[in-house]
């Protein structure tokens, strides 16, 4: 059976995950590039990725999906819109791109788009924000690129490796996003 495409391009299509992609998620959680690049901390289990992974398909504040090459159906990442706030119309946006042989091929920014155009053309959202360590510049680039704005540095936000760093806010509303040439 051929994977579902809920959001699909050029380069990349976006699924929902499933329990069957526990164990892939579970040994990426553990990439030492991705776990720094997402400030992740804590250690898991593979039982708690499997929950974690049924909790967010039962929950409707949150849109999970696995992110998979188009030419392959390789998975290479996750990206998620959570905190929906249906009151006021915001919500947060985190991405990432497992393994540096999937970065720098403009695979995130096509699936940031895709999550984007869901988030205000479907979900109805006027507000989408996400957080990025300084450390980051790869990230802050393709953020900038899709039209997101430094609104604020949280400094010191973050302790990793012996050392402290901050985080940095960035937003985008949806008539930046529709007035933006996203081509």
């Amino acid at each position: 059976m051929a994977p579902v495409r809920f959001l699909e391009g050029k380069q990349v299509y976006l699924r929902p995950i499933e329990l069957a992609d526990t164990d892939w998620y579970f040994a990426n959680l553990y990439d030492k590039d991705t776990r720094r690049l997402t400030g992740t901390q804590k250690h898991f289990s593979r039982e708690q990725i499997a929950r974690y992974i049924e909790g967010k398909s039962q929950d409707s504040s949150s849109v999970l999906l696995l992110i998979a090459t188009c030419d392959g159906d390789i998975p290479i990442g996750d990206i998620a819109i959570q905190d929906i706030d249906t009151i006021n119309r915001n919500a947060n946006i985190r991405i990432a791109i497992n393994s540096g042989s999937h970065q720098g091929k403009g695979y995130g920014t096509e699936a940031l788009r895709l999550m984007l155009d869901y988030g205000f053309g479907i979900l109805n959202l006027h507000r989408i924000e996400l957080n990025v360590f300084s450390f980051n510049e790869r990230a802050m680039h393709v953020y900038e690129k899709v039209g997101f704005k430094r609104e604020g540095v949280q400094r010191e936000a973050l302790f990793y490796d012996h050392k402290y760093y901050d985080s940095i806010l960035m937003s985008i509303l949806e008539s930046e996003y529709r007035s933006g040439d996203l081509s």
